[in-house]
């Protein structure tokens, strides 16, 4: 497998909803296009919100994952999150995952950033357990999330 991680741009859109489809049909997410759509549009407006990359087994898109940046003095200043992070099935398993969170990694340090921080569901003890084993840690808390009318 020859896996290219390709930054995406507002070109890209199509072929992200796609992805994004299938990730929130397996995560039991509701998918708005329209709401995507302005997020994607937004994100790629200006580097400030993140970064998207499609991961590419050579010409065929084989996931994507899109990080986001925040603030944190706790993190030691600029942090980012794994907002979404999705390998289609026949890519799973394969070391594609833990080399794409290495070149996540690599490339928030070129930028400065200490942390990185992802979420995964209570009930995905797999995804729970690759996490773990690439260093993740578990703090003992909850995200907690109110929406803003």
């Amino acid at each position: 497998m020859n896996v290219i991680y390709k930054p995406a741009d507002e070109k890209d859109i199509p072929l992200l909803l796609v992805l994004m489809k299938e990730f929130y049909l397996i995560e039991h997410l509701p998918y708005d296009e329209s709401v995507i759509t302005s997020g994607l549009e937004k994100m790629f407006s200006s580097l400030v919100y993140g970064k998207v990359w499609i991961v590419m087994d050579s010409e065929m898109p084989a996931g994507y994952i899109a990080v986001t940046y925040g603030y944190s003095f706790e993190f030691h200043g600029i942090d980012a999150l794994v907002d979404e992070f999705y390998l289609r099935e026949q890519y799973r398993n394969k070391g594609i995952g833990k080399g794409t969170l290495k070149f996540v990694e690599d490339y928030l340090a070129g930028e400065g950033i200490k942390a990185f921080h992802l979420e995964v569901d209570h009930i995905n003890t797999v995804a729970q357990e690759v996490y773990r084993k690439y260093g993740f840690k578990d703090h003992g808390r909850y995200l907690l999330t109110k929406w803003i009318a």
